[in-house]
């Protein structure tokens, strides 16, 4: 029941986008801008906007901080076991250390644990975004020209300061006229329901005749074994809501995020390996999923 109910709405949308692609065969790299400088930017900001910061939020700063350091420690042991370079170092922290807690991760929640829940990955999934757009930039940019032209990919990413603004009007009580809000809103609305075709569609893309098994096994059990099981151990030393506790678990347990395959692309970090790690972690976190949200009803 929970595969039907909870994750195939989910998995359909991702297929409409993957039948468009191969009907059409678009070119993504103009629509992952747009998702990424525009959509993503607007959700960004309405939601630091609209959200309180109390201790909740703090955990949650917290708590995704220390699972995404252990991730990036744990894929940079992996890396140096099977003696990668840095750019096949850097694809690899792509697929492991951001998971798909946006176009994926808040639609499971929405269905498994309804608005409260919702309410919870929505926080998660904005502050992910931040940490994608500083850590992710950095990671799928620092092969092309080092660690200055990481450093400044990051500026340049408008969702960064998204956040500044946002948080800095809040804290000022300046209210944005209702008309301008709505524009705001109007065009955060469409990001994750955007972001999810674009997922289907760079799936669509995928040759499997291109699989890279050994990387794609260590993204794998990384993304979906190691991350959940961290993220539950770290949530056991603070004094979270129990549900906050499931949902960041189950979004720990998300596959590779599908941002981190739209920079590959837009920096051309190795983009056919990360694409294939979102297109391999996807399908099989139908079951892992599946498992994870039985065991913590």
């Amino acid at each position: 029941m929970i595969f039907l109910e909870v994750i195939l709405p989910v998995l359909l949308i991702f297929l409409s986008g993957y039948i468009l692609q191969r009907i059409f065969k678009l070119d993504l790299k103009p629509i992952s801008t747009l998702a990424i400088y525009i959509l993503t930017t607007a959700l960004v900001f309405r939601t630091f906007y609209k959200t309180q910061l109390d201790l909740q939020l703090f955990y949650i700063v917290v708590i995704s901080m220390l699972l995404l350091g252990a991730l990036i420690l744990i894929t940079q042991l992996t890396a140096r076991f099977f003696h990668y370079d840095k750019q096949q170092e850097s694809a690899l922290m792509l697929s492991t250390a951001f998971m798909n807690s946006g176009n994926y991760g808040t639609p499971i929640i929405l269905f498994a644990y309804g608005d409260a829940g919702f309410v919870y990955a929505v926080q998660i999934m904005v502050f992910h975004s931040i940490i994608m757009g500083v850590f992710g930039v950095y990671f799928a940019s620092r092969g092309g020209g080092g660690v200055a032209t990481a450093v400044k990919a990051i500026f340049k990413q408008p969702s960064n300061y998204a956040v500044v603004l946002a948080v800095l009007l809040q804290q000022l009580n300046v209210v944005i006229p209702e008309s301008y809000y709505q524009a705001i809103d109007l065009v955060a609305q469409a990001a994750i329901p955007v972001i999810m075709l674009i997922l289907g569609m760079q799936l669509a893309n995928v040759s499997s005749r291109t699989f890279e098994w050994q990387g794609l096994s260590a993204a794998s059990v990384i993304r979906l074994v190691a991350s959940p099981i961290l993220a539950y151990v770290i949530c056991l030393f603070f004094p979270i809501d129990p549900l906050l506790q499931k949902v960041l678990i189950i979004l720990a347990a998300m596959p590779s995020a599908a941002t981190t395959a739209i920079y590959a692309i837009q920096f051309n970090m190795r983009p056919q390996f990360v694409s294939s790690s979102v297109l391999v972690t996807t399908v099989m976190s139908v079951g892992t999923l599946t498992f994870l949200l039985n065991l913590l009803h």
